[in-house]
């Protein structure tokens, strides 16, 4: 386990399209979120996009897995868990926008939401974050479904500065997964300093979901 073999797995996976991008021209950007996990010998990151997908039909958190004590698969994408119990009730005549007073269902949770009928359905669920940002994301048991399950977690982002353009910057070419590989080599949260704003919020990502 070293620096440069983390970053290596990190750059070949965004080389084969198996790395986080918030600009998916595919998915709506909702939530983010990054967990690092490791000790003396073993080192895995958990990342979670959550978005919308008009084409999937949910709104979706998009799992990637990467490290050296995987317990399924390869490094890189790892599963879609959808969180939506009630699409077609919320659904305007499959139109993508929000029929209005009705909850959204979320994993069996009625949850009320404070939008008019016709509102994109990417903005209903924009609108869940951040008070039910646990029902959201991961819990415990999708989080450590593909790694190691005794592995500490050392560290939690809820936002960091994510490359604009992974075809141009390979994470081993940016500060944010600079200093992430540096926590997993070192176990040490406060290796973590970051200089550049963070950009995870959905609002820097104006193109994302309009393919």
């Amino acid at each position: 386990m070293t620096i440069a073999s983390i970053l290596g797995q990190f750059d070949l996976c965004a080389d084969n399209a198996e790395f986080p991008d918030l600009d998916n021209g595919y998915d709506y950007p909702v939530d983010a979120r990054i967990h690092l996990f490791g000790d003396n010998t073993r080192w895995a990151m958990v990342a979670e996009l959550l978005g919308y997908s008009p084409r999937a039909g949910n709104l979706s958190d998009v799992v990637y897995c990467f490290g050296n004590c995987l317990t399924r698969g390869e490094p890189g994408l790892s599963s879609f868990l959808d969180r939506v119990d009630n699409m077609e009730e919320i659904q305007l005549d499959g139109a993508e926008v929000y029929a209005g007073g009705v909850p959204v269902v979320v994993r069996g949770t009625a949850l009320t939401v404070d939008a008019d009928a016709g509102t994109p359905l990417q903005d209903v669920f924009r609108l869940l974050v951040p008070a039910h940002k646990g029902l959201l994301l991961a819990d415990e048991t999708e989080l450590r479904a593909g790694i190691t399950a005794d592995l500490p977690e050392l560290l939690r982002l809820d936002e960091w500065n994510q490359p604009e353009d992974l075809g141009d910057i390979v994470p081993s070419g940016h500060e944010t997964f600079q200093m992430i590989a540096d926590v997993l080599d070192s176990s040490a949260p406060t290796r973590y300093r970051p200089t550049l704003p963070a950009n995870t919020h959905w609002s820097h990502w104006p193109d994302a979901g309009t393919l």
